[in-house]
């Protein structure tokens, strides 16, 4: 048994995720704001690779299914902490502030269909590679291990990334200016280059046979969401509104993909 999730194992997978996002939503009921849908997402990651694994169980290949649990738990565990300290002591995040603002009716059941039930549909299929890699038998190979490196790449990226930011939003004397240091002194998103060889690598590593490749469909939707969705292009509007001085450096330095900053002298 390889390939797309089928079956029990889709069904289990799908029906443990709208579980979380029904926790979720009351936790955030609770607590009056809704980013709490952004520690969700990294925990959601953890959930879908342990529940495939407990669901596929005496299917696949050992090496394959323990290294993708293990990398899907530590990238989304890590991501929920980080997340979930960030966040602490903050109010309501614009993004959901705004979102809610639109709802016509009921403002829960608008929040329930265009937050956790479009995340809990999104997570899902993200981690198609992680479902579909579970049972696939074939031995890891070369590409396994090309995967894990893109994984581990995009895990320190990430990492490093979101502790260079934290230390600088950390400092008084930077209030009101923009973080061009570091890792972002290469990319204005480090965390999303991160994530983005991180769905890749999951998608290498889960790939032991042709079966696994509709799962390609993973790794895709992510990176539209991480370029053109709420991730890159968002964060960039949202930052040239609120700091003049964002226009500047976002002149000089790689909306993506790392690379050296242009020089001021070269225009754009």
């Amino acid at each position: 048994m390889s390939g797309v999730p089928a079956g029990p194992f889709g069904l289990t997978t799908a029906a443990a995720l709208l579980i979380m996002q029904a926790v979720t939503f009351a936790v955030a009921r609770a607590v009056g704001k809704h980013s709490v849908a952004d520690v969700a997402w990294g925990v959601g990651i953890a959930l879908t690779a342990l529940v495939s694994l407990l669901a596929s169980a005496g299917h696949g290949q050992p090496v394959r299914r323990y290294l993708l649990l293990a990398v899907s738990v530590a990238w989304g565990l890590r991501l929920a902490a980080h997340v979930a300290w960030r966040n602490h002591g903050r109010g309501e995040d614009p993004r959901y502030r705004d979102l809610l603002s639109r709802a016509r009716g009921n403002r829960n059941l608008y929040a329930l269909r265009v937050i956790y039930l479009l995340q809990a549909v999104i997570l899902w299929l993200a981690c198609l590679p992680v479902q579909a890699g579970m049972a696939e038998r074939a031995p890891a190979g070369p590409v396994t291990v090309i995967g894990a490196a893109l994984w581990l790449g995009g895990f320190v990226f990430e990492s490093v990334g979101d502790w260079q930011l934290a230390r600088f939003v950390a400092d008084p004397e930077n209030r009101g200016t923009i973080m061009d240091r570091g890792l972002w002194r290469y990319t204005r998103h480090p965390n999303y280059f991160g994530d983005f060889c991180m769905w890749w690598g999951l998608f290498l590593i889960a790939l032991g046979s042709w079966a696994e490749l509709p799962t390609v469909i993973g790794p895709l939707l992510m990176t539209y969401v991480l370029t053109c969705g709420t991730g890159q292009r968002m964060t960039d509007r949202r930052m040239a509104a609120t700091r003049p001085q964002y226009a500047d450096y976002a002149a000089r330095t790689s909306a993506f993909f790392p690379r050296p900053p242009r020089s001021r002298r070269g225009g754009g």
